[in-house]
């Protein structure tokens, strides 16, 4: 390996680190998704596929898994309580820095859907993603009493929860808060989580590797295979968790504020979407 080819190896694995960095500093704020942040920084196809096809290039795969991890932790204790206080002082500014964000991912997410013409399918599909958003925020989950089973059925109940969870966490534009809350387990897997409940804990982490799994072998086939059906989807799935955090109209007091932080949002991502360091599917260099 000449000394140029190491320099870009490091290279690769720095920008890894540094979406991690971003994806795990936003991951906390209400409203955000983590899998949103990284398909908007263009590093959500090499995440799917580095957990599908592990087995096959482990040492590869696992670095990649671990310096995007480290990123990720580093983010969380260094952004996320800062940008949480920003939020709380500073509402409607960020929340429009957020949405600049999302704005500035769009044309990545257009580029790698392969539309070569406009047709009617294009806004169908985004609407499609509108839909299923909307739909889920409106299922009615029934299963207040989950965390009443016992023995088996408690065991596998817990585990379906685990891997509905997951699914979640693989689905950009979808907050695994927002699902706990559904199935009625949010404060039970908080409270687990601080008190090391493993009867609790344990069922719903093995069904969240299952369904890791199982959702990221099917997300890197339909990117693969079906890439603009799956990109605009998801740009659907991510517009429509937006709508979720729309701070409303600023006050003329605001207005000046809101649109500078909404263009630096954009400007940011947009610029590192566009590094080139880290591509998705097809066209990905990970180290």
């Amino acid at each position: 390996m000449t000394r140029g080819e190491i320099n870009q190896h490091w290279k690769n694995y720095f920008s890894v680190a540094v979406k991690g960095c971003i994806v795990g500093g936003t991951i906390l704020v209400p409203g955000v998704s983590g899998g949103s942040m990284a398909m908007i920084l263009g590093i959500y196809g090499s995440l799917i596929s580095a957990v599908s096809s592990f087995r096959q290039k482990k040492g590869k795969n696992f670095c990649f898994l671990l310096v995007f991890c480290i990123g990720a932790m580093i983010g969380m204790a260094l952004f996320s309580n800062p940008i949480s206080h920003l939020i709380a002082a500073y509402p409607k500014p960020m929340i429009y820095f957020f949405m600049g964000a999302v704005i500035g991912g769009i044309p990545m997410m257009i580029r790698e859907s392969k539309i070569h013409a406009f047709s009617w399918r294009v806004p169908a599909y985004i609407f499609l993603g509108l839909l299923i958003v909307g739909g889920i925020s409106v299922f009615p989950f029934c299963s207040e009493n989950i965390r009443q089973l016992t023995g088996l059925l408690g065991f596998l109940s817990l585990f379906a929860a685990g891997a509905i969870a997951a699914i979640a966490l693989l689905l950009p534009g979808v907050s695994v808060s927002y699902f706990l809350l559904l199935l009625g387990l949010y404060d039970e897997t908080v409270t687990a989580i601080q008190t090391l409940h493993l009867a609790f804990l344990i069922p719903m982490l093995l069904g969240g590797i299952v369904g890791i799994i199982l959702t990221a072998k099917l997300l890197e086939k339909a990117m693969t295979r079906y890439p603009r059906f799956t990109y605009l989807v998801i740009l659907g799935f991510i517009l429509g968790s937006v709508v979720s955090i729309f701070p409303g109209i600023p006050t003329w007091s605001e207005l000046i504020v809101c649109i500078v932080s909404g263009l630096s949002g954009f400007s940011m991502i947009y610029l590192l979407s566009h590094s080139g360091a880290i591509t998705v599917i097809g066209k990905e260099k990970r180290p």
